[in-house]
């Protein structure tokens, strides 16, 4: 079985520009903004990708493990490479 990486996120939709970045609540989520709207899964789509894209990872090792409809959501992420867990605290810690 391969390991996984699970990881909480706050969604932004519809926000002015597409961003990772920075922490939100109690459990330090990382915050995700995205231009889409939180319809038909459009929003969850575009968070996943920019996701992908700031993890290095192919958009198919990401899922949504919770929260498909709200906006605080665990993120699962398969096989993630080495390095993962750096590029996740230090897009906590350094927004945009």
């Amino acid at each position: 079985m391969a390991d996984s990486l699970r990881f909480e996120v706050r969604v932004r939709p519809r926000a002015r520009s597409t961003s990772v970045g920075g922490t939100w609540g109690p459990a330090d989520a990382l915050v995700v903004s995205v231009t889409d709207p939180a319809v038909d899964g459009r929003a969850n789509r575009a968070v996943l990708k920019l996701l992908a894209s700031a993890l290095h990872v192919r958009p198919r090792q990401l899922s949504i493990a919770s929260g498909a409809h709200h906006r605080s959501k665990v993120i699962e992420l398969s096989d993630p490479p080495p390095g993962t867990r750096d590029r996740l605290e230090h897009l906590r810690v350094d927004p945009g």
